[in-house]
């Protein structure tokens, strides 16, 4: 049964979906790797639902073509993420990949397209 919820725009939904996949897959790291309380895997769980459902209001023809263009901005936010709640500063490398992928999941998206 195909839902008729109104869509949200990419720029909108894309860094939102990185920010739940993140936070829902570091509360699973922190609960495996960290030796934080399995209640972590809550919000994790809820987290990562949170992320499939954002990234599922992308209105586009194709869910791979909407699933690789957020691939560049999930990267992006990575890096922030290392940088900002790790404390790891990215480094030229890490900024020019990222520039790279943000690029290519901008012409993904913005491509001109014939029907």
């Amino acid at each position: 049964m195909k839902r008729s919820a109104p869509e949200l725009p990419a720029a909108i939904a894309y860094p939102l979906a990185a920010l739940a996949e993140i936070a829902g897959c570091f509360a699973i790291r922190a609960w495996w790797r960290l030796g934080a309380s399995t209640l972590w895997i809550v919000p994790g769980i809820a987290a990562l639902v949170a992320f499939g459902w954002l990234l599922a209001q992308v209105e586009t023809v194709a869910a791979g073509r909407a699933f690789a263009a957020y691939g560049g901005v999930y990267i992006a936010a990575a890096v922030l993420w290392m940088w900002l709640a790790e404390g790891h500063k990215p480094d030229r490398w890490d900024l020019l990949g990222t520039a790279v992928c943000l690029l290519g999941a901008t012409i993904i998206l913005a491509a001109p397209r014939g029907s």
